[in-house]
Formats: structure tokens, sequence, C-alpha cells
């Protein structure tokens, strides 16, 4: 069980944009769209510039969000929400793409660094390192392509074969981090 009771604070980083949606970037605003849907819930304007979505996910009290200002000023949004809700570190988890992991697999964490990647880098100047990330590996740019090029470019016809998958078990692993905790998340969901 999760020492940690809630609410959960459970933020997908992403571009905002229709021109943004299916990029690889932008898989953390696929997870929680995707949880979302489980929550029966639908996303509103608030006034933290992010989208949020309410309800409850395995029997816990969550607030989804998307942040709408961009992936390098994340923190902004993801600190009005914490301090909207009275979420405290332990209670917020980051969804994001992540290069140094194969496509597909995911890793759970709490804490460390946020390895070149402009969102937590933001979320982490604001907040500090200490909160959950699930790390949704995109893999690395082929040949000499630029990193930035690679993230905001759409998935591939051999990744969108098993996109939808992917989505969904990074939504499970979110499931299971907030209701069961890390260790036990990590468990099932490390790749």
């Amino acid at each position: 069980m999760n020492a940690y009771d809630g609410p959960w604070l459970v933020v997908g980083l992403g571009n905002p944009g229709e021109g943004y949606a299916r990029n690889r970037h932008n898989i953390g605003f696929m997870v929680v769209d995707l949880l979302a849907g489980r929550m029966g819930a639908k996303f509103k304007t608030h006034k933290s510039r992010a989208q949020v979505a309410e309800g409850r996910l395995a029997g816990k009290r969550v607030v989804l969000a998307k942040p709408m200002s961009f992936m390098n000023l994340s923190g902004g949004p993801t600190t009005a929400l914490r301090d909207f809700y009275k979420v405290p570190n332990e209670g917020l988890v980051a969804v994001h793409d992540e290069l140094d992991i194969d496509y597909s697999a995911l890793r759970l964490k709490c804490g460390g660094g946020d390895n070149g990647h402009n969102g937590l880098k933001s979320i982490t100047k604001s907040l500090g390192p200490d909160y959950f990330r699930v790390r949704c590996g995109i893999g690395r740019p082929p040949g000499r392509m630029e990193v930035a090029d690679f993230v905001l470019k759409d998935f591939s016809s051999t990744e969108r074969k098993d996109l939808d998958w992917f989505v969904d078990r990074a939504a499970d692993a979110v499931e299971a981090l907030v209701s069961e905790g890390l260790e036990r998340a990590q468990g099932s969901y490390n790749s």
C-alpha cells in the first residue's frame, strides 16, 4: 500500500495545440487523456494555465493536468496546481517522454536529475527534484537527427502499431504507483 493518501496530482508533459498532439514529446498528454477517460472525467481550463480533470483512480482522489504553457515552462502551471490543490511533492507524478530508454519501455522513479528534459528541468527548478516520474521510453533519434527535431515529430508508422498498448501500459503504471506505491509499481512496470 502507498503511505500517501492523496489527493494526487498527475501532470502529463507535452505541448499544447493540435500540431503537437501526436508528437513523441506529448506522450505525457496521451497518458493523462487515457486516465481521464478511465475516470469518466473531462478536462477543463484552470486558472493555473493548465487543463485539469478531477476524479478517482484506484480509489484515490486524483487531479490530472496538462500544462498549456509549452514544455519548457511546465514548472509554473505545475507549481500553481500543486499549491491550489495542496499536494505535497510526495503526491506529484510527472509523466514524460524519455530519450535514454528504448521505445515502449517504462521506468518509474522518485527524484533524480532531469536528463536534459526541459519539462522536468522547469518543474525541478520550481519544486525541487523529489517527485515521482513515469518515464516513457521513446529511444534516441536515428543517425544525426537533432534531439529537438526527433521529439517534435510524430511517432513513426512502426511505433504507432504499439502506441495504444504503450500508452495503456503507462496509464496502468500511474494507477499502480498511486494505489500500491513506488516499489510495487516498479516491480510490475520497470522494463
